[in-house]
C-alpha cells in the first residue's frame, strides 16, 4: 500500500473547508436593543383615524399602491427597478393607537420591508422516453427567465422614516387637507 501525500492533503484541506462552513452563524436577534422606539413611531396630536388618513395619502402622494387601509391601519407598495435584472419592492405598513382615552392623541407605528429580486435563467432539457430504448435525452434546451427573491430586509435608516413622518404632518397641518373632525371614524 503505497502512501500518498497529495491524497492526504487533499482530504485535510476538504476538511478544513467543511468545518469553516459549519462553523457558528451569527444570530440575528441578538442584535435587536428594543432600546428606543424614535425610529418606528411617532406621536400626533390628533385621533388614531386621522393619522391613518394622512398616512395614507402621504403614501399616495409618493406612488404607492395601497392594497389595504381602514381606520388603524394601511398596507402600501411601490416598486422599483433600479438595474435591468434587479426589481426591488417596498411594503409599508402602518398602524395607528390612540394614546388615551381622550383620543385626541394618536402614534404612529411604521415599518418597511425591502425584497430584493434577481432576474435568474432556469435551464430546461428535453428527454424522450421510448419503450424499447428507456429514455433518451435530446440536445433541445430552453431556458426561462424568471424572479426570484434574494434578499429581504426592514429598512432601518432613521431619515427614510424621518421623511414619511414629515410628509405625514404635512396632511396633517394643511389647509388643503380637511379638518381632523371630518376623520372621525365612522360609527
Amino acid at each position: 500500500m503505497q502512501f500518498s501525500y497529495r491524497a492526504l492533503f487533499m482530504q485535510a484541506a476538504l476538511f478544513m473547508l467543511l468545518t469553516g462552513c459549519a462553523g457558528p452563524k451569527p444570530i440575528v436577534y441578538t442584535e435587536e436593543k428594543f432600546d428606543s422606539a424614535d425610529i418606528y413611531t411617532r406621536r400626533f396630536p390628533v385621533s388614531a383615524y386621522a393619522a391613518c388618513e394622512a398616512a395614507r395619502r402621504a403614501l399616495l402622494s409618493q406612488g404607492y399602491v395601497i392594497s389595504a387601509a381602514n381606520a388603524n391601519q394601511v398596507d402600501g407598495r411601490k416598486s422599483f427597478q433600479p438595474e435591468n435584472d434587479v426589481h426591488v419592492q417596498i411594503a409599508f405598513r402602518v398602524v395607528c393607537a390612540a394614546d388615551n382615552l381622550g383620543d385626541n392623541i394618536a402614534s404612529i407605528f411604521v415599518n418597511a420591508l425591502e425584497d430584493r429580486y434577481a432576474l435568474k435563467k432556469v435551464n430546461n432539457s428535453a428527454s424522450l422516453g421510448v419503450g424499447a430504448l428507456g429514455s433518451v435525452s435530446l440536445p433541445f434546451s430552453s431556458s426561462d427567465d424568471s424572479l426570484v427573491k434574494v434578499a429581504s430586509e426592514t429598512i432601518s435608516a432613521e431619515k427614510f422614516y424621518a421623511r414619511f413622518y414629515q410628509l405625514v404632518e404635512r396632511y396633517l397641518t394643511n389647509d388643503a387637507t380637511p379638518n381632523t373632525e371630518l376623520f372621525e371614524q365612522p360609527r
